[in-house]
């Protein structure tokens, strides 16, 4: 695995300059929303780390969705078992943020043990359909919970205690919260170029060939399944200390959506692709009412329509997403 560092990054590539100048930007944002925008600075922070949560979700789907093909529209219930992870021990007075983890990785690990062995067995719409049932499910379960707000919701009367590691600030909460992403996004990385990530990416292109082989793919994909979920429950943690609040709602299937279009946005199949679709998407949803309102008054609750037109030039032009369509390689240098 050594030698996968220098085959595996080319430093004069526009693609990995992109990604250095985006991770540099996101150092430095707290400092440089100080500078600009003064007492706005806690806005822009608490925005970027809704970004930063998006992302992560946004890279554990991608592992599957982008890497193994698989479609699945129902891990905004795995951000949701995060968020309650958070918001049910805390109404009971336990606020230990390593515990809020512990139960969050351990009741997304369950779930999706059985969700994905169920799933998995079948193929195309049968596994999207499946991922969507289950995700339905868990929210009207969500929503029966009564004493814990039901489908109003549980606000969270006090963000998780990690001890030395505080998440109290908007600010401690940001590099917390990108700190998680770059973690991800090395994971991620090495994780594709692996043995696992290989078999992984051929049953994408050929499950049969690869069963064939003598790959035991059903386990492989499993694995892939739960990794992801995890991701996306470690999403929910941090999402209920941002907003103080956990909903019903963050399990809704149109957050499963979002989440795939964060993917495809930024370019399916790309390590670094989840974060800038991610900032993309977010930043264009708090960008265009402004502009809207500014420009076409008349038209301003239609904003949306931008959004979609937006989506579906990138979609149309950039077959590969915004990242993903950027070269990988400097001009000249071949393949290793």
């Amino acid at each position: 695995m050594s030698a996968l560092w220098p085959t595996a990054i080319d430093w004069r590539a526009p693609r990995t300059w992109v990604a250095l100048g985006t991770l540099a930007l996101l150092l430095v944002l707290p400092l440089l929303a100080e500078f600009v925008s003064g007492d706005g600075a806690d806005f822009w922070v608490k925005f970027a780390t809704r970004v930063m949560i998006y992302a992560l979700a946004a890279i554990g789907l991608n592992l599957i969705l982008g890497f193994g093909g698989l479609v699945s529209f129902g891990h905004a219930m795995y951000v949701m078992l995060g968020s309650y992870a958070v918001a049910i021990p805390t109404e009971h007075g336990i606020t230990s943020g390593w515990l809020h983890l512990v139960i969050a990785l351990a009741a997304a690990f369950v779930l999706a043990l059985v969700v994905g062995a169920i799933s998995l067995r079948t193929t195309g719409i049968a596994f999207i359909m499946i991922t969507l049932a289950f995700a339905q499910m868990l929210f009207f379960a969500a929503v029966s919970l009564k004493q814990y707000g039901g489908d109003d919701g549980l606000t969270v009367a006090a963000r998780s205690d990690f001890g030395v590691i505080s998440i109290a600030g908007h600010i401690g909460l940001y590099y917390v919260a990108l700190t998680v992403v770059l973690l991800a996004l090395y994971l991620s990385w090495r994780a594709v170029l692996s043995p696992f990530g290989l078999v992984l990416r051929a049953s994408k292109a050929n499950a049969r060939r690869t069963l064939a082989l003598g790959h035991p793919v059903f386990r492989f994909q499993l694995a892939a399944y739960v990794a992801s979920a995890l991701l996306c429950a470690v999403a929910g943690v941090l999402l209920a200390n941002l907003t103080q609040f956990a909903s019903p709602a963050y399990g809704a299937w149109t957050l499963s959506g979002e989440l795939i279009v964060v993917v495809i946005l930024g370019g399916l199949g790309t390590v670094f692709g989840p974060l800038i679709g991610a900032i993309l998407l977010l930043a264009l949803e708090e960008a265009l009412p402004t502009l809207v309102e500014a420009l076409l008054p008349a038209y301003k609750a239609n904003w949306m329509l931008l959004l979609g037109l937006f989506i579906f030039l990138i979609a149309l032009t950039l077959e590969r997403g915004v990242y993903g369509s950027l070269p990988e390689r400097a001009r000249g240098r071949q393949q290793p």
